[in-house]
């Protein structure tokens, strides 16, 4: 059986020792115990682990959903991977309609700073506004 230990896990799925320390402490890897040299030995299915949960946070899923996924029999539990895939992509959703907004407002803004020539920006009158905060606009 081939094992490796924590520098040759990490050179194998292409990650930081700390990564698998932190994933560690997550509990989605298991920390082996010692050898008797000191050494901790992780078997070779753990580097395929590994790339599951960082191929799952290319996706958008968080570690919590990542844990999730681990747990599912991948044969049986496509009903329950689909309802978290279906939140991430609720998620997702959210988020490009939020930066669409964020884009349309800065667009505004960089077309006044256009036409400000001369006067002063827009941009920053605006910042400089929403700096002073609510309490600014009652007065």
């Amino acid at each position: 059986m081939t094992t490796f230990t924590i520098g040759q896990l990490a050179q194998a799925a292409s990650v930081h020792r700390e990564t698998i320390r932190y994933y560690q402490r997550r509990a989605l890897v298991i920390e082996p115990l010692k050898t008797q040299g000191g050494i901790r030995r992780y078997p070779a299915e753990v580097v395929q682990r590994i790339r599951f949960i960082k191929a799952a946070q290319e996706l958008g899923f968080t570690l919590e959903e990542i844990g999730e996924l681990l747990e599912l029999d991948g044969a049986k539990g496509c009903s329950q991977t689909r309802k978290i895939a279906e939140a991430r992509l609720e998620d997702i959703d959210e988020k490009l309609r939020s930066l669409r907004a964020l884009r349309e407002t800065l667009a505004r803004l960089v077309e006044r700073c256009r036409s400000a020539r001369g006067r002063p920006c827009p941009l920053i009158l605006d910042l400089e506004h929403a700096a002073r905060g609510p309490q600014a606009a009652g007065r």
